[in-house]
């Protein structure tokens, strides 16, 4: 088992009526009337907590739905998600948010926690209500997908997130340097041909950010990190005390531009994939703890939008479902240690925006499911889960979770 800064090591866990009665060392012996169910040799972990993702309702739900965006996430093994306000409508209004958290429960899948628009329409001017959103639910403010490139307005929208207790998530893109672009500016991009958006188009927003995080006192997120340059301007100014914190998402630490070459427009996001030098300057941020949390960037789109060619297609990939295994692909490569990895999937990502993680602790209510990953290769059975925690795996064994 394994439950950052609660759990590290082998233990038993007792269940009594979907309620956990006890963590205990294997060597405590049961009571007579319990059910044993053997899940040695594999890690059983709290639910994931994701920062970052795309669930398209309302407005866009030939792509995604709530319901279907949240069953995702279980199937992945998060139970908490937040997700970007770029909806249609966005986000910017207290009955939107509503409407997400009532559609959250009515799917009844993972915890859904809204985050508002910084401006009107995420149209860069007017900013938005921060106080009215936070009291509908909102736990932080972005533009996500579409840069606050006015400096007066970003600083006007830290000091009102100061004055009511909101971290801003910066998307960090330049839309100056990024022009059309629609990868990564680099060799690949000369070989093939194509508007390529620099690595500078980041940087300098987060350097931006930074720079007014500093003046406000604002708690900074830095979404999608992807540079070695950010990365280091998000170490400095952690050495320097600022509030200022980042997530850094599986394709970024996993795949490079490279990956355009075989796989086209499914490999086109924002921001691109990078060079093998950024790739390896993230992890490294992620395992010296400059980057707090991975997140997915889960950005879905329908099948036929992807396949218009790297000019036209949208930005997006998919990444729920797949997020612990690219993870754990890291543990493997001795680059990240198992209780890292599993703090920026759980604790650290709800820490920074007080989202309520899965816990191993007594009183806690088994409403959603844990996970359960094989070591041997890092397999992750899947299976529906019944209220009680019981759970049938491929196999035909059952397990907790």
């Amino acid at each position: 088992m394994l439950d950052p800064g609660r759990w590290n090591g082998e233990a038993d866990v007792w269940i009594r009526n979907g309620v956990i009665d006890a963590v205990v060392s294997p060597d405590v012996c049961p009571p007579d009337e319990a059910v044993c169910i053997d899940v040695s040799g594999l890690l059983v972990l709290p639910g994931f907590v994701d920062l970052h993702v795309h669930l398209r309702e309302p407005g866009y739900e030939y792509k995604k739905t709530i319901a279907t965006g949240t069953a995702a996430a279980m199937a992945g093994g998060f139970t908490s998600i937040c997700c970007m306000p770029n909806t249609k409508p966005v986000n910017d209004e207290p009955f939107v948010t509503r409407l997400i958290t009532m559609k959250s429960r009515e799917a009844d899948c993972a915890k859904v926690y809204p985050i508002g628009a910084i401006t009107k329409g995420s149209a860069g001017c007017e900013l938005s209500d921060f106080r009215a959103l936070k009291e509908a639910g909102c736990v932080a403010v972005s533009d996500d997908g579409r840069p606050v490139m006015d400096d007066e307005v970003m600083r006007r929208a830290m000091e009102r997130a100061v004055a009511v207790d909101l971290p801003v998530i910066d998307h960090c893109e330049d839309l100056g340097l990024s022009g059309c672009g629609c990868m990564n500016d680099g060799p690949v991009s000369r070989a093939l041909g194509r508007a390529a958006i620099p690595s500078r188009a980041e940087t300098r927003m987060v350097e931006r950010d930074i720079r007014l995080a500093r003046k406000t006192g604002a708690r900074l997120h830095v979404a999608h990190v992807s540079t070695e340059a950010t990365v280091k301007a998000v170490r400095n100014a952690k050495h320097e005390g600022l509030s200022v914190t980042a997530e850094v998402c599986p394709h970024h630490f996993t795949l490079t531009d490279e990956a355009v070459r075989r796989s086209g427009p499914n490999a086109k996001m924002n921001p691109p994939l990078r060079s093998e030098q950024d790739r390896i300057a993230v992890i490294e941020g992620l395992a010296d703890g400059t980057i707090d949390a991975i997140a997915t960037d889960h950005a879905p789109h329908a099948e036929y939008e992807k396949q218009r060619g790297m000019d036209r297609a949208p930005f997006g990939i998919v990444g729920l479902e797949t997020a612990l295994a690219l993870t754990l692909r890291l543990v493997e490569e001795g680059v990240l240690s198992l209780d890292r990895a599993v703090q920026c999937l759980t604790s650290k990502p709800a820490g920074l925006l007080g989202c309520r993680p899965g816990r191993w602790s007594r009183g806690h209510r088994l409403t959603s499911p844990w996970w359960i990953a094989r070591v041997s290769g890092w397999s992750i059975p899947t299976g529906s889960t019944r209220k009680d925690g019981i759970r049938r795996l491929p196999d035909g064994r059952c397990v907790v979770g």
